[in-house]
């Protein structure tokens, strides 16, 4: 053989070699989510990266499972190299040839093809890694979507449960109790009646968004200025308010100080009675 012919043979191996390593990527683009796929076509495209491809065959075995070209079969004339991913051993590639071929570096096989068939191994690896973790990213995904699923059952579930819970209560309030105050009402003195009305009226705002609208848009209110803006909503006024609390007007005048402060309208000619009873209107939806 001339200096040229092994000039020609070795450029046509590299030749060889580039097309091996850009149709390995090809082979991975096409098959992103599917390792088995992958290697089903490389075991079939491999040997002809060979030096004599038409005897050449293929087998690739990955995590117990064997892939073979379709001519493989087992001869003495054959290298192999471990697939690692990791640090675990995962499989092997292994290049056979079907009939002998002249002696060359390792057996009929050349030293470049003992590099190449390295770094196919180390190329089936790295796939392997970027595959699997992009199929536990869709698992995740997956589990993820039935995690927010299910939390969106469970949080219809409550709301829907909330609701039958208010029904429960506006019925017991309309159905047993506001018929037994309205019983009680001839045999209570005049002058107490308006206490009995206040009454009645707070019963029916358990069951009313009043207060929870409230609290949702002033969480800085204490429990006690949530009463009394419940009580100056319903039209008593300071004293009234001092009287039914057992407290002094300055500090009821002072609590309402607080109130407008916090709801925001102090310095401002809004009256604080109307004001509270804009809140109890129901939401324009």
């Amino acid at each position: 053989m001339t200096g040229n012919d092994g000039i020609e043979i070795a450029l046509q191996e590299r030749v060889k070699e580039l097309n091996c390593l850009y149709g390995i990527a090809r082979l991975a683009e096409r098959n992103p989510d599917s390792m088995e796929d992958f290697l089903k076509g490389l075991v079939d495209f491999l040997p002809q990266s060979w030096r004599y491809a038409d005897v050449a065959c293929s087998r690739i075995v990955f995590h117990g499972e064997a892939f073979e070209s379709r001519t493989f079969r087992w001869s003495e004339w054959r290298q192999s190299a471990q697939i690692r991913v990791g640090d675990e051993i995962a499989g092997d590639v292994t290049i056979g040839y079907l009939e002998e071929r002249p002696a060359a570096d390792e057996g009929p096989f050349l030293r470049e093809e003992r590099a190449l068939l390295e770094d196919v191994a180390r190329r089936v690896g790295e796939i392997a890694i970027r595959i699997m973790a992009q199929q536990e990213l869709r698992e995740h995904n997956r589990q993820l979507q039935e995690a927010n699923a299910a939390l969106r059952v469970i949080l219809s579930n409550i709301e829907d449960e909330k609701k039958r819970m208010h029904e429960n209560m506006r019925l017991n309030i309309d159905k047993v109790i506001m018929p037994i105050l309205h019983t009680l009402a001839p045999a209570v003195a005049k002058h107490r009646r308006k206490y009995l009305d206040l009454l009645k009226t707070s019963l029916e705002e358990i069951a009313a968004p009043f207060i929870g609208r409230l609290m949702n848009h002033f969480h800085s209110l204490t429990p006690t200025e949530v009463d009394i803006c419940n009580l100056i909503r319903n039209g008593l006024r300071t004293k009234e308010i001092a009287g039914l609390r057992g407290v002094s007007a300055a500090t009821v005048s002072r609590h309402r100080e607080h109130i407008r402060r916090k709801l925001k309208i102090t310095n401002r000619q809004i009256n604080l009675t109307t004001y509270l009873q804009s809140l109890g209107m129901p939401d324009p939806r």
